[in-house]
């Protein structure tokens, strides 16, 4: 018989993979509108003006809506599930929506006021310089601005979905939203312009809202209108919310800071930038964003019936896994960059400049994929136990340093002749880094131990086998150098993924010889 324990890690292995599955498809659709938008419009001015729009109505969702709702909504919301207490979550759900409803269209008029003054002063001054793209970056805002609304009522329903155990649906709705995108490149931007991407946003915005109504429908909501004032779990989540929003707040203002700085290093800077982090993205998606948004739930439920030793070995088991991921696919993306921009986007106006500086911005947000991956897990486990001030305050720590380290990176990188937008790539990554080590120092003190010498182990092990993996791929780029991209690329990840699952099967890797049985096991059915 299984212990809960074994029965946690599995529901957190099946869900993770169903959220994988769903994430591979997103960040497919997201890598196909990347291409796309890359064969349209290159690194070119206009698309730096889009870019620098976008990062406001961005801001606006992630500060309120998903920073939020990820860590004050779905912890009170699965309390009372979890108690079968169904209409106090629904009151909750029904405060939720209507406070958020109220404060995102606030804060949107108010940007499409001012929007020329963010631009000019605090957004990018280096566009303003520029008549015509300060007016059009002013335009792209304002625009955008209608997506807020539609992905704070969105991101509710991912929550609410995520709550229940529902996690397919929700995984596919950025799928949604790069369709938007894919449709406002290829059907409005020919008559359009930049402003039809900026419309595909909108429409994108729609159809990630839109795509969760049946699956919520299902579960039979119950709404009302309220905004919660007398409820007590709608203060408190008011109040895990208000840490958490200082801490997104830091980490918005640092993604500012580099678009300040990136619109003044000369053009197609900031959209270099925004593709090098974008790839690196999609690779922390797939790996942990799927096993962190298909833990939270069961921490929350484990912390509420105060079952630590489970949530000691379910936090464990998914540190292990995002490592044992994203170590190779930091190796790979540092060491495939190269033929792997060629591959996907240079084409059209996407020229071999662009690959030159699309390229080396990756290589430094590469470096921090593994940090990245396990912030993602531990940042949810906090949430988990109703703690969000923790890594609200390291993270504005660790984001203090990235604004310093953007500004000192940048200066030494040009100085030395480098790309200087390389230097806000590295200052992300290392600051990242530091934080998910402040992270894991603080949770290990507060469970008392999350079976230190088991991550570790995996750490090492994930480290040794993609050294292999590595000197494999170098030595695959230099007996293949003359060969075409298509073929450096994926015969890269062919032979590097063969390398790296060989050396850790010669490692035991656990986890690697559990899934290995479970194949067999199917395949024998």
């Amino acid at each position: 018989m299984q212990t809960p324990t074994q029965d946690a890690s599995k529901q957190v292995a099946r869900a993770a993979g169903t959220v994988m599955l769903a994430m591979v498809i997103s960040q497919l659709a997201s890598l196909a509108q990347s291409v796309l938008i890359a064969r349209s419009f290159g690194t070119s001015p206009e698309l730096d003006a889009f870019y620098a729009a976008n990062r406001v109505s961005e801001t606006l969702f992630v500060l309120v809506a998903a920073g939020a709702l990820s860590s004050a909504f779905i912890p009170a919301f699965t309390a009372f599930l979890a108690k079968d207490d169904r209409p106090a979550a629904w009151r909750l759900a029904s405060a939720v929506a209507n406070l958020l409803l109220l404060t995102l269209s606030l804060l949107a008029g108010l940007a499409a006021l001012f929007a020329p003054q963010i631009v000019r002063y605090t957004l990018a001054p280096g566009l303003a310089q520029d008549p015509g793209l300060f007016e059009l970056t002013v335009e792209l805002l304002r625009l955008q601005l209608v997506s807020v609304v539609l992905f704070g009522l969105g991101g509710l329903l991912v929550a609410i979905l995520n709550s229940h155990q529902v996690f397919f649906v929700p995984a596919l709705t950025p799928a949604m939203y790069r369709f938007g995108l894919i449709f406002g490149v290829l059907a409005l931007a020919p008559r359009l312009g930049i402003r039809g991407l900026a419309w595909g946003v909108v429409i994108g915005a729609g159809l990630y809202l839109l795509l969760q109504v049946p699956a919520v429908w299902k579960l039979r909501p119950r709404y009302t209108l309220t905004l919660g004032w007398k409820e007590r779990a709608v203060a408190e989540a008011l109040r895990l919310m208000g840490p958490r929003l200082f801490g997104v707040a830091v980490v918005q203002l640092n993604f500012w800071v580099n678009t300040w700085l990136a619109s003044q290093m000369g053009q197609g800077s900031l959209s270099a930038v925004q593709y090098g982090y974008a790839f690196m993205l999609m690779a922390q998606a797939a790996i942990a964003q799927s096993v962190a948004i298909a833990a939270m739930p069961t921490f929350s439920t484990q912390f509420a019936l105060g079952r630590f030793d489970d949530l000691r070995e379910t936090l464990a088991s998914s540190l292990r896994g995002v490592t044992l991921l994203a170590f190779p696919a930091c190796a790979g993306l540092a060491l495939l960059r190269g033929p792997i921009i060629v591959l996907f986007y240079q084409r059209g106006e996407f020229t071999a400049e662009s690959t030159r500086m699309v390229a080396w911005a990756l290589l430094w947000y590469a470096a921090g994929l593994v940090g990245h991956s396990i912030l993602e897990v531990l940042a949810r486990a906090f949430y988990a136990l109703h703690d969000t001030r923790t890594p609200a305050l390291v993270g504005a720590a660790a984001m203090g340093l990235n604004v310093a380290f953007s500004f000192s990176f940048s200066s030494l990188f040009e100085q030395s002749g480098w790309m200087p937008h390389g230097g806000l790539a590295l200052a992300n990554s290392l600051a990242t880094a530091l934080e998910a080590a402040a992270l894991f120092l603080l949770m290990r003190r507060r469970l008392r131990g999350i079976q230190g010498r088991r991550v570790a182990l995996g750490l090492g092990q994930a480290a040794l086998a993609t050294l292999c993996m590595a000197l494999a791929l170098y030595g695959w780029r230099q007996a293949m150098a003359a060969s075409p991209a298509w073929l450096l690329a994926l015969g890269g990840v062919f032979t590097g993924g063969t390398v790296y699952g060989l050396a850790a099967w010669l490692l035991r890797v656990p986890e690697l010889r559990a899934m290995a049985g479970a194949l067999r096991q199917r395949v024998g059915r």
